[in-house]
């Protein structure tokens, strides 16, 4: 089979296109013909090793995979072959940027009638991210006021329609271009604003009549993160998810004291431990979708040969919704 392979850690240029033989199911795994692969922050910072935990070389990136199951294990009872499924790929046998993988049973989602694989492949990664960042971490309440960074990317736009159905009472999207912010309020923020501008925390102040936000989700790290823990409301939750710009920002702990603040870091396969939580909130995502409460903007869809052109174009910032890699 084809797939996207790194022997090295470092720009897009390590990742090739090779030759590697097609994986076998064990029992309780299935094989899967992939038919639409997420592209994620992580897989970049896998790329560069500079991810949350070890990446081994050699190595093929990609978590969020959708398709059809073409073979299964001796032991699974629960999928056949010929189900269209979408699921986040974790062991070290799994292969995302390729033409078929190996999967177990356990972490399988069957894609509803109606949802597009394309759209279905979105959920695993981001969704799930911005479901738990903004409903287990930061433990948003009916009426609270959000403040959602990058609203236009993956995370984001789907950040910004769920804090809508969960409740929220304002939601302050923030993005770097106008074109962007505009996408924003298209999906139901009720403010967007410039972060690249100067004095963006005082907007968020003024927008909030001086309380601050009771929740914040935030993935760019450094500067920031800075700016974001100065416009929280007392007893917000910031939550940490991401650290796109590469740069660590400092935290006085005694500074959270004066406002009985929160912060929160969030990883998700620490979240795929608890299979409960996992596999309730897919259900429930694609259960929006599929009712046409929750929509996907799709940024582009790339041959796997693109792989290396399309984390540029991630990095550069130059994109927004979800970009999607297709054998």
């Amino acid at each position: 089979m084809k797939a996207i392979q790194l022997k090295e850690y470092g720009g897009p240029e390590v990742m090739k296109l090779v030759d590697l033989d097609t994986p076998s199911p064990d029992a309780r795994e299935v094989l899967i013909k992939i038919e639409a692969i997420g592209v994620n922050y992580a897989d970049t910072a896998r790329r560069e090793g500079q991810y949350v935990v070890d990446t081994p070389l050699p190595f093929v990136p990609g978590a969020e995979v959708a398709g059809t199951i073409v073979e299964t294990g001796a032991e699974v009872n629960r999928f056949k072959k010929g189900d269209k499924i979408v699921t986040l790929l974790g062991t070290s046998r799994a292969t995302g940027y390729a033409e078929y993988t190996v999967a177990d049973e356990r972490g399988l989602i069957p894609v509803p009638d109606g949802v597009d694989l394309h759209h279905a492949v979105a959920m695993p990664l981001q969704g799930l991210s911005a479901y738990h960042v903004l409903k287990t971490m930061g433990r948003l309440e009916q009426g609270e006021s959000v403040l959602i960074h990058a609203a236009a990317g993956g995370v984001g736009s789907i950040a910004v329609q769920l804090a809508k159905l969960f409740g929220a009472g304002k939601v302050i999207a923030t993005a770097s271009t106008e074109e962007k912010r505009a996408a924003a309020l298209e999906l139901g923020a009720d403010e967007a604003i410039d972060y690249t501008k100067e004095g963006w925390e005082k907007e968020v102040l003024q927008l909030t009549e001086g309380k601050g936000v009771d929740v914040a989700l935030e993935m760019a790290g450094g500067d920031v993160f800075r700016k974001t823990l100065s416009c929280m409301a007392p007893f917000g939750r910031l939550v940490i998810y991401g650290v796109a710009s590469g740069e660590q920002a400092k935290l006085y702990p005694s500074s959270l004291m004066g406002q009985n603040l929160s912060v929160i870091g969030f990883f998700l396969p620490q979240m795929m431990r608890k299979k409960e939580l996992y596999t309730q909130s897919l259900y429930e995502l694609l259960d929006y979708l599929q009712k046409g409460k929750l929509k996907l903007t799709i940024g582009g869809v790339y041959p796997l040969a693109d792989a290396p052109d399309v984390h540029r174009m991630l990095q550069g910032r130059k994109t927004k919704g979800k970009l999607i890699l297709v054998p």
